[in-house]
């Protein structure tokens, strides 16, 4: 006798595409200004180094709150409300920006904006892994990636079409409109996973003893269950887990904020008004390839493939740190998004693979966590470096530690067998 069918599976699987469409109008409505930030930062006197301690503090709040969400979310069975919060504060903070004088107002905003994706990243990650077949876990994210940066190309060219109308004041108070669009979705659109897995896992085990005993439903004991919120502590993450985080966390130490590379072609000649284009030419590869990356991913080598993305990275940064035209930065950028495209949905999965279903939030909050936290110190580092010694010093210094990750991933891939498993994946992916 077949298994019965879990009844609150399609309503789960259109989280999906629910996660999609918030993701889709959360990043338009972020990226409309922030590609337009450091341009705008420079209007009200803030250089490069009020740009790294800015985006450092707002990364900094967001590796702690990042860390604690994945910790609660072991132990709660309803999610949305952390998921739905965090679209909401930070889609209520962003227009906000359109009142700013000084840089320290920016950076009060951009700290509640992280506040706000930090406590949402960890449930919402995890639920989106409840939603859908576990052979599936790479292509799922890999769309939900596409539609996020699929925001982020429209985010950039209503802002282009804007700006010169509005100005950049008038664009922060617009990206109200797609910000009020996700918050919507969210609201409305997702549907709880983690109060009905206990009693899908039960009805699973009692279909698996009838179909042992010829089909005859008998009165039988509970199946032994798993460890339950409170218990998910104590279940140990596989050394293959930390192994990826030290891998990730050494190229996050030069994986600072994206607005250097903008700050970097505006210094090489590029117009502070072509700033959105080169949001869009990088969000363009990044769309086009997420979900081909994420499908590529559940049938090959995933650290393999996120070996890959951090080549590329470490080749942009040294195109960057050159700066030899015009041409070959736009180019450079182009080729940006197929770096995100590589490794951003991939490590996801890899993370959501590495962990038991009962410490995918702990996995998740602790990934988020420790490359938050080097993000926080790369983006300070590259400004101060950038401010006594200019740009090339920080530029190198990055490509050469994502090429050390590269390396490091890659020699994972060949030690994979000796691995351990969890639940009958190999948690090397």
């Amino acid at each position: 006798m077949a298994a019965s069918p879990d009844p609150d599976r399609s309503e789960r699987s259109r989280n999906l595409y629910v996660f999609g469409a918030t993701s889709f109008f959360n990043d338009t409505a972020s990226e409309m200004a922030y590609w337009i930030l450091p341009a705008f930062l420079l209007t009200i006197g803030a250089g490069p180094a009020r740009l790294g301690m800015i985006e450092g503090v707002a990364e900094s709040v967001a590796s702690f709150a990042k860390l604690s969400s994945g910790l609660l979310t072991d132990r709660i069975r309803r999610r949305k409300p952390l998921v739905v919060a965090g679209y909401a504060v930070a889609n209520v903070l962003k227009p906000v920006l359109a009142v700013t004088t000084v840089w320290w107002q920016v950076l009060l905003v951009r700290f509640g904006d992280r506040l706000a994706k930090g406590v949402r990243g960890a449930p919402r990650d995890v639920m989106l892994a409840e939603s859908v077949p576990q052979q599936k876990i790479g292509s799922a994210f890999g769309l939900l990636q596409a539609m996020d940066s699929a925001g982020a190309i429209a985010g950039p060219l209503i802002a282009l079409g804007l700006l010169v109308r509005f100005g950049f004041r008038g664009v922060f108070w617009l990206a109200a409109i797609p910000g009020a669009l996700a918050i919507f979705a969210a609201l409305f659109g997702i549907r709880e996973t983690g109060g009905r897995r206990a009693s899908t896992l039960a009805a699973q085990a009692d279909d698996r003893r009838m179909d042992r005993l010829g089909g005859q439903s008998i009165a039988a004991a509970p199946p032994p269950a798993g460890p339950g919120p409170a218990e998910a502590r104590d279940v140990p993450l596989p050394a293959s887990f930390y192994y990826l985080l030290f891998a990730v966390g050494l190229f996050s130490l030069g994986n600072s904020s994206d607005m250097f590379l903008v700050l970097r072609a505006h210094d090489a000649g590029i117009p502070s008004r072509h700033a959105p284009l080169l949001g869009l030419v990088f969000n363009l590869t990044y769309t086009a390839l997420s979900w081909p990356a994420g499908r590529l991913a559940d049938r090959f080598s995933k650290r393999a493939i996120a070996a890959g993305g951090y080549l590329v990275f470490a080749a942009v940064y040294f195109v960057f740190a050159l700066a030899p035209s015009r041409g070959a930065l736009w180019a450079a950028m182009a080729c940006y998004g197929l770096f995100y495209a590589l490794t951003n949905p991939v490590l996801r999965a890899l993370v959501a693979q590495s962990a038991s279903s009962q410490t995918r939030g702990r996995a998740f909050g602790i990934f988020f966590f420790v490359t938050s936290v080097a993000v926080l110190f790369s983006s300070i580092l590259t400004g101060e470096l950038w401010k006594h010694y200019g740009p090339r010093l920080p530029f190198y210094l990055s490509a050469g530690l994502a090429a050390i990750a590269a390396a490091m991933l890659l020699a994972g891939v060949f030690s994979n067998r000796t691995l351990p498993t969890v639940g009958g994946v190999n948690a090397h992916g």
